[in-house]
């Protein structure tokens, strides 16, 4: 080979070798850090993280390759929450998603910078959490989970299976915002279905079971029971207590009829968990959460246990078994 044509071949090669190692560079991994209100081994929160992952892998993220999902597992009060926010911080994520009102809140204290989309607030424009549900303005948008309806409705359920309660006790979690107003909303139909209403305020197992053998105690009682993450992750002591104490209980989450409660009516979580991985996705490709709006649920479900009406010695209408989503028997 001649002087010239070495140059060539020499010169010809510097151009090449960078871009072929360019091409050959893997992609950038992304971080998604998830602040789930459960334990690790409940089935409802893995049903969740599930929901959320194949939410994007559908959308073309390939977990371990392009995109890494932390999670942060547990319950605990407002201080667990906020120091499982900021073991999730440290680990630079991309966005945080936050399962419930108190995760949100402690995701939103611990950094303004950070995208966060929640799952679980009740009214976000008044948790401060956004300027407005369809343009939030800061690091925070999301999917909110109790749509005011719900609560009348409930009532309403509840009654239409046990219309012999008079008086029925809104379950609520006084660090969160969203029991108080499911409360405000059933108390505001009490009138028109003839029960009182009172507040069950509760946090801990002990004030649970507290709280459902008071209710036993006195006659003609029903139970509703909220969204909450940090209620809801003791729905097993719930529906045990209810079953002992003969209590109708209604649920704004499916979770607990399927694993024996009497009936529920609420948002399609698992639905808000697929679309989160779509703003997710967004996100992740450069668009801010100040321009997304929050969504209000759009997809609801009736659950009815006929097995648990049963043992309770109510006799379920046959037109709310029609309109039931599910029957289990």
């Amino acid at each position: 080979m001649n002087r010239r044509a070495f140059v060539r071949t020499f010169a010809g090669g510097l151009l090449v070798a960078p871009l072929a190692a360019e091409a050959q560079q893997p992609e950038r991994m992304r971080r998604v850090g998830v602040l789930m209100q459960y334990a690790e081994n409940d089935p409802e929160g893995l049903r969740r993280a599930t929901a959320f992952r194949q939410g994007l892998e559908k959308l073309g993220w390939t977990i371990g390759r392009d995109l890494q999902i932390d999670y942060q597992w547990g319950i605990g009060d407002s201080d667990w929450i906020r120091s499982a926010a900021m073991r999730l911080l440290r680990l630079a994520p991309d966005v945080i998603l936050a399962n419930g009102g108190a995760a949100a809140r402690a995701a939103q204290e611990a950094v303004r910078t950070v995208p966060i989309i929640f799952i679980g607030a009740a009214d976000p424009v008044a948790d401060g959490f956004v300027q407005s549900l369809s343009r939030p303005g800061g690091n925070l948008t999301g999917f909110t989970v109790l749509e005011p309806s719900v609560g009348a409705k409930l009532l309403e359920l509840l009654k239409e299976i046990a219309p012999r309660i008079s008086r029925v006790a809104v379950m609520t979690n006084p660090d969160s915002p969203s029991g108080p107003r499911l409360h405000d909303a059933v108390a505001a139909a009490a009138a028109r279905f003839a029960v009182m209403v009172v507040t069950a305020s509760v946090r801990e197992p002990t004030e649970i079971e507290a709280a459902m053998t008071r209710l036993a105690r006195e006659p003609a009682y029903g139970l509703i029971v909220p969204p909450d993450p940090s209620i809801n992750t003791h729905r097993k002591l719930i529906v045990e207590l209810a079953a002992r104490h003969r209590l109708p209980a209604a649920y704004a989450l499916r979770a607990a009829t399927v694993e024996g409660g009497l009936m529920s009516y609420g948002v399609d979580i698992l639905d808000l968990f697929q679309r989160a991985a779509a703003y997710a996705d967004r996100i992740l490709k450069g668009e801010r959460p100040a321009n997304l709006p929050v969504q209000n649920p759009t997809k609801f479900e009736l659950i009815i246990n006929l097995k648990t009406a049963k043992a309770l010695g109510l006799t379920v209408p046959q037109s709310l078994l029609l309109r039931a989503d599910q029957v289990i028997e």
